[in-house]
């Protein structure tokens, strides 16, 4: 992982949010996998908050964007990116549904 990569997380009923704060590389991708396969069972939607990444390495972006199918199985929770950096990690189809 990124020596200065942490997720900062926050929930209530429904809603997952978690701030992403410093580098995104591949290692980075998966502790973002990992907590999103955590705590999915337990919200209908997930904001990826981008502002605070600083940079973001192609290896990071395709190890998440290609893993995000292992979520999908029978979960229906919702992806939804924000931030100045929302594009460039969200996958092609912006959610996932």
């Amino acid at each position: 992982m990124a020596v200065n990569f942490r997720i900062t997380i926050h929930q209530n009923s429904e809603n997952l949010h978690l701030a992403l704060d410093g580098d995104f590389d591949g290692s980075s991708a998966y502790e973002l996998l990992g907590t999103l396969e955590r705590r999915c069972r337990f919200v209908s939607r997930a904001f990826i908050h981008t502002n605070g990444l600083r940079r973001i390495y192609p290896l990071g972006v395709s190890t998440f964007q290609n893993n995000l199918e292992a979520l999908r199985d029978d979960r229906r929770m919702r992806l939804e990116f924000t931030g100045d950096h929302a594009k460039e990690l969200a996958p092609e189809e912006g959610q996932l549904h």
